[in-house]
């Protein structure tokens, strides 16, 4: 074999690697237009959350610049896509007053919702002597008095989208529940054992992913 006769293999061995790349990007290419176009033809639209209802165990901020609460929330959330499935994971669910978190982390359970589908949770959230801001917990007791605390129920954690056998990557979801806690006479809300009264809210709340 002569040196020309190797250079021309060696070139011809370096034309079949572009080849076989350039047909490599043009079929993931395909791919990825394909999925965008599905994509953008189911037009996926994000979950709706409700928060239902509020039961109060425990209140108690006499206690200067420290809270401990104890609630039960329901939550339920309906996914509006026909032909989407939503898979939830890692969520948490916690309660806030004026951005500042009051209670620990309450985690949800992972869980698949199909097509138009609701799901419903119930957990207690709750948190010990937790630190609040001095002014804060000036404010706290004084709504506290006034007969009204307005809290915030937020959810946060990562979902999934599914499209027949295709499941897309983690996208982030935050929910944010507004809930008014009325205090003082048990007639505005309803009795539950000896101590807790629960609320009936049925307030929306908002989602982004």
């Amino acid at each position: 074999m002569t040196a020309k006769d190797c250079g021309n293999h060696g070139k011809g061995r370096r034309q079949l690697i572009r080849r076989l790349f350039g047909c490599l990007l043009v079929f993931l290419l395909i791919v990825l237009i394909t999925i965008l176009i599905i994509w953008a033809i189911l037009r996926p639209t994000k979950p709706r959350f409700i928060l239902q209802d509020t039961t109060v165990y425990a209140f108690n901020a006499s206690t200067p610049n420290f809270l401990t609460s104890n609630f039960q929330v329901t939550v339920s959330t309906r996914n509006p896509n026909d032909r989407i499935g939503i898979y939830y994971d890692r969520l948490v669910i916690y309660a806030t007053y004026r951005n500042q978190q009051t209670t620990l982390r309450t985690a949800l359970p992972p869980t698949y919702q199909g097509h138009n589908e609701i799901n419903v949770w119930s957990p207690f959230i709750y948190g010990n002597m937790v630190p609040i801001a001095p002014d804060f917990s000036v404010a706290l007791k004084s709504e506290q008095a006034a007969g009204t605390i307005f809290m915030v129920i937020k959810i946060d954690g990562r979902v999934r989208w599914k499209v027949g056998t295709f499941v897309s990557g983690r996208y982030h979801l935050n929910v944010r529940c507004p809930a008014y806690i009325t205090f003082g006479s048990k007639n505005n809300g309803v009795s539950v054992g000896e101590n807790a009264v629960k609320y009936q809210l049925v307030t929306r709340c908002s989602v982004s992913v």
